[in-house]
């Protein structure tokens, strides 16, 4: 069998593969409530054959959200929808995650087909939050630098949603700190301006997503797997490095993370970056050869071969796809396929597997 569908185990979750659905925000939430939408957005790629499906960046709080579109988790109502999706998934031997995270300054924007712009005040716009009062992009409105008091509501906000996301079935949590949202601002010297605590040196910096991390642990117990997504670099001269991210990862695993998410980019709007296929493929490599921590890769993945490859090599764990899965939700049964590999598929659609 091929390395691609092999099973993982990781403290009590078992995955049936290696092929994860990579949080991809929908945008089509209201008032935080998942819709059908996901059921089916989500339930399809779980049919589809994919071991680990994980939920769009889910916001701890209604200020939390990029734009009004996006899944909530600060209310208890939200939890039943919620457990209606995990169900299903488990149902097709999937295993549900969630996503949990803060937009930060990137807050209260526009959805992207209605252009990702800034809310004005006249359609709704709230007041936006980040470590130090930098926006992202030169214009946009200036975020808040966040005071102590608000680092303790946020601690809080993060522990009610986990466990909100825990009685709504979710067997995996990743904490975004990834893309320029609320904990990469505190991560990178881009962002972070501070001089208490929470900023200067590299130990202030990843005091936030630490103290978190601890508070979700203790939460989730020992049998819940808890990833953290990381931008393994922030592609400006000045910002956060790919060796920041070894050490941060390095810390992480002593502290209960058992993988971690390398993507990268988002938190500068002046960033360079050199697209090309497999290309944050480096950074997984990098931080689990260093560490010895689990990664996943993500980045331009497009197929089997690139994805078994990967695995292959010893680069990173998990693959974890986005865009090929919104092409083809079905790829991990048409993968097996490819590499050679019977494995089973819904019943329902067993007449059209050979």
């Amino acid at each position: 069998m091929s390395l691609l569908f092999q099973p993982l185990t990781i403290r009590g979750i078992q995955l049936k593969n290696r092929i994860v659905v990579s949080p991809m925000c929908q945008y089509t939430a209201t008032d935080g409530f998942a819709t059908d939408w996901h059921l089916v957005h989500l339930g399809s790629r779980a049919v589809g054959g994919a071991g680990l499906i994980i939920m769009e960046a889910t916001a701890v709080s209604p200020e939390g959200r990029i734009s009004i579109g996006d899944l909530g988790i600060w209310n208890n109502e939200h939890i039943n929808f919620l457990q209606r999706i995990t169900g299903f998934i488990e149902m097709q031997g999937a295993v549900p995650g969630i996503q949990l995270a803060h937009a930060g300054r990137k807050a209260s924007h526009h959805v992207p087909w209605d252009g990702n712009k800034s809310l004005t005040q006249e359609e709704g716009a709230w007041q936006t939050i980040a470590p130090s009062a930098i926006p992202h992009t030169e214009g946009e409105p200036l975020p808040t630098a966040m005071t102590i008091g608000d680092i303790e509501k946020l601690k809080k906000d993060f522990s009610e949603a986990t466990k909100r996301a825990l009685k709504a079935g979710f067997k995996v949590i990743e904490i975004h700190a990834a893309h320029g949202y609320l904990f990469n601002e505190f991560l990178s010297p881009v962002s972070n301006h501070r001089t208490d605590e929470y900023g200067g040196s590299f130990k202030n910096r990843i005091r936030l997503l630490l103290e978190i991390v601890a508070n979700t642990r203790t939460i989730i117990g020992a049998s819940i797997p808890l990833f953290v997504r990381i931008s393994a670099t922030d592609w400006v001269q000045g910002g956060w490095t790919e060796d920041d991210s070894v050490q941060l990862s390095k810390i992480l695993k002593d502290n209960g993370v058992d993988l971690i998410d390398c993507s990268s980019g988002g938190n500068a709007a002046d960033q360079k970056i050199s697209l090309a296929p497999m290309y944050q493929v480096q950074f997984a490599e990098k931080i689990k050869r260093e560490t010895g921590i689990l990664t996943g890769a993500v980045g331009l993945i497009t197929s089997a071969a690139e994805a078994e490859q990967i695995l292959t090599n010893q680069q990173a764990d998990l693959i974890i796809l986005a865009r090929q899965l919104l092409r083809d939700p079905y790829f991990p049964l048409h993968a097996a396929k490819e590499l050679g590999d019977d494995i089973g598929w819904p019943v329902q659609y067993g007449r059209a597997k050979r």
